[in-house]
């Protein structure tokens, strides 16, 4: 089977492409490439997929419809994952059209290319567990009203799910959106707090934080993004999944729609009595480096973003044993950084697994 995937080169595309590959799939991966961080780093990514021969890169902006047409015409397509997007809250405060153009605009260009596709059996796409905003509850449902977003990024995500749910309606277009739960692991961005703790702390410098510390997380691991992302693909709503099912239980629409919570289903919290808390510093320091680095100077800035994000309450949750755990962190002390040349592959010579988000709680 052919599966479509947007922002291949990215965190979770390059992680998603790379287990369809070794499924049997054929990919074909899309991304523009942009500058919103190092370029190194997402043709580091693209190297590892392009050694399987059922893989095809095009370097292409999805806001360009008549690109998008031009590849696909001829291939057989029979599943669409949508991860291509314009990351990043605070980024949205400088480059307002950049998130119009590519989560609004861009997501469009893909509904239009499906409804256009009869082939095309699914779309998966990634929204945000930004779009249930700065609220007080401490764990958040699918069914929640999401219409008070707390920035740009998070109305461009909302406008994605409202537009996927129309294009459900009109044209009985089979769609799932993942609400996904602060992505953290291996080849992931540098513009994520976790690297740039990490980075500050090797490098003896201030550790800078927004919202004066008060925040919480609910990291998920990439391999379980990637899992949730493979339970899915090949389930549509309309087909595969009934509506008595609790476990994956859309939220209300009559539109072959619906929406998931991906999260490890815990919190963790960033400062504890002044201090980052042990979770946080294990998250960050991995196998390298002394977990007191974290304990060292802070700096609690400005109010931005969300202070508490927990999916407990959320469809798939991710709660690991301690054998599994201990087999990852075997596996992250076996694993070699890889990153070619470049500012990104002396830190990563530098950091090794920490800067990749190897976990270790």
């Amino acid at each position: 089977m052919l599966i479509l995937i947007t922002g291949t080169a990215g965190f979770i595309g390059f992680h998603a492409a790379k287990r369809f590959l070794s499924l049997g799939y054929a990919v074909i991966g899309l991304d523009s490439l942009n500058d919103y961080y190092e370029v190194s780093l997402k043709n580091a990514r693209l190297n590892q997929l392009e050694c399987y021969e059922n893989f095809e890169f095009y370097k292409v902006d999805i806001a360009d419809y008549e690109a998008l047409v031009d590849i696909t015409k001829d291939k057989e397509i029979t599943y669409i994952l949508h991860l291509a997007a314009q990351a990043g809250v605070r980024y949205s405060l400088e480059m307002p059209r950049s998130y119009i153009r590519s989560n609004v605009l861009g997501h469009l260009n893909i509904l239009e290319l499906a409804r256009n596709t009869p082939a095309i059996k699914h779309i998966v796409y990634a929204s945000s567990s930004s779009v249930y905003g700065d609220k007080s509850k401490s764990a958040f449902k699918e069914t929640d009203i999401v219409n008070s977003p707390a920035s740009l990024y998070a109305a461009t995500k909302i406008s994605g799910e409202m537009i996927a749910e129309s294009y459900s309606k009109l044209y009985g277009i089979n769609q799932t959106g993942l609400r996904l739960f602060t992505v953290y692991g291996p080849w992931g961005r540098p513009d994520m707090a976790l690297f740039k703790f990490t980075e500050a702390a090797v490098a003896n410098e201030e550790i800078k934080i927004n919202n004066y510390g008060n925040h919480a997380r609910d990291f998920t691991y990439i391999d379980d993004i990637v899992n949730g992302i493979i339970a899915v693909i090949e389930k549509p709503f309309s087909s595969a999944i009934s509506s008595s099912n609790s476990a994956l239980s859309p939220s209300s629409s009559s539109a072959p729609w619906r929406i998931l919570n991906i999260g490890r289903g815990e919190k963790v919290a960033l400062i504890t009595d002044g201090r980052f808390s042990g979770a946080t510093r294990g998250f960050c320091v991995g196998h390298v480096g002394p977990e007191a680095a974290l304990g060292g100077p802070i700096a609690l800035l400005r109010n931005g973003d969300i202070i508490d994000i927990d999916a407990k309450k959320g469809t798939i949750n991710v709660r690991l044993t301690n054998t599994q755990l201990k087999s990852r962190r075997k596996k992250w002390k076996e694993k070699k950084s890889s990153f070619g040349s470049g500012t990104l592959w002396k830190y990563a010579q530098t950091v090794g697994p920490a800067y990749l988000g190897a976990p270790t709680h």
